[in-house]
C-alpha cells in the first residue's frame, strides 16, 4: 500500500489540513483545561498545568491597549493568510497552515469569552504561560525559518 505524505499534498491543502488541526487540537485542550485544571498539577520537571487568562496578546502585551492588539493581531492574521495562500509545497505549507491556525485558534478564543481573553494553560519554569494555538504559531515558525535555511522556495512561482 503507498504511504501519502501529508507534505507532498498539494500546498493549500497541507496549510488546510495543518490550520484545521490546531483549531481542533487548541479548542479541545482548552476546554479541557477550562474544566479540570482548578489548581495548578505538575507534570514533569519544570513542566506544569497552570490555568490563567491572558488578556492581551502574546507574552500579555497589549493587555492595556485590547483593541490596538487586536487590530494588529487581526492584520497579522490576514498576512499570513496571504502568505498561506501563496506557500510551496513542503514545510513552507505547513508552517504557514499552523501559524494560521494558531492565530485563529488564539482570536476564536478571545471572541467567544466573557470577558474577552485567551486560555493559557502550560507552564515551563518561568517562562510566560501559553497553550497549543501557541505553540502551534512557534512550530509554524520553525518550519518557515527551516524552509529558508534550506534554501528551498517560500513561495510557488
Amino acid at each position: 500500500m503507498r504511504q501519502l505524505s501529508i507534505i507532498r499534498l498539494k500546498p493549500s491543502r497541507t496549510a488546510l489540513i495543518g490550520a484545521f488541526a490546531a483549531i481542533l487540537i487548541d479548542q479541545s485542550t482548552k476546554v479541557w483545561a477550562r474544566e479540570v485544571l482548578s489548581r495548578p498539577k505538575h507534570v514533569l520537571g519544570p513542566v506544569w498545568l497552570r490555568l490563567v487568562y491572558n488578556e492581551g496578546v502574546s507574552f500579555s502585551m497589549g493587555r492595556h491597549w485590547p483593541l490596538l492588539a487586536q487590530i494588529v493581531a487581526f492584520v497579522l492574521l490576514v498576512g499570513v493568510a496571504v502568505g498561506m495562500a501563496r506557500a510551496a509545497a513542503g514545510w513552507s505549507s505547513v508552517g504557514f497552515g499552523l501559524m494560521l491556525g494558531g492565530g485563529a485558534a488564539n482570536a476564536l478564543d478571545r471572541l467567544t469569552s466573557l470577558p474577552h481573553h485567551v486560555t493559557d494553560f502550560i507552564a515551563i519554569g518561568s517562562f510566560p504561560v501559553f497553550n497549543m494555538a501557541d505553540a502551534c504559531v512557534t512550530c509554524g515558525l520553525g518550519c518557515i525559518l527551516l524552509t529558508l535555511r534550506s534554501n528551498r522556495p517560500l513561495w510557488r512561482e
